[in-house]
């Protein structure tokens, strides 16, 4: 029962599970009654997305020197007390339950859900 790191918007594959978004705002245009049946989210979980003050470090990165600054800050914001706790508690759901965590950024590998999936993985997550 692995984590499955997803796409929001993108189809559900089977046994994918509780699909949590962690993103920093929920998508625009869509009614929040919409939200789960079009494939976004079933719960919004912004605690585990970038911060404001550096999302558009992320956004604006074109090589790998921007893009591993906001790595260094994104780590930073998720090793407090508090997210730390988030993160060995979904390792740990990991194990027993099937769910999704993901964002809408097209490429994972300039997505702070990259930096999730390693996060969680020194956790001991089960990831798909």
């Amino acid at each position: 029962m692995p984590i499955q790191i997803v796409r929001l918007g993108s189809n559900r594959s089977p046994n994918e599970g509780l699909r949590i978004g962690t993103v920093r705002r929920p998508p625009r245009g869509v009614s929040k009654s919409r939200f789960a049946s079009d494939n976004w989210y079933d719960v919004w979980f912004p605690n585990l997305a970038p911060s404001a003050d550096i999302i558009q470090l992320a956004l604006t990165a074109e090589n790998n020197r921007q893009w591993n600054a906001f790595a260094k800050k994104y780590r930073s914001e998720m090793s407090t007390p508090e997210i730390s706790r988030t993160l060995d508690l979904l390792a740990a759901l990991s194990h027993t339950s099937n769910f999704s965590i993901g964002c809408y950024c097209e490429n994972e590998s300039r997505c702070h859900r990259s930096l999730l999936r390693d996060l969680l993985l020194k956790r001991g997550a089960k990831l798909a």
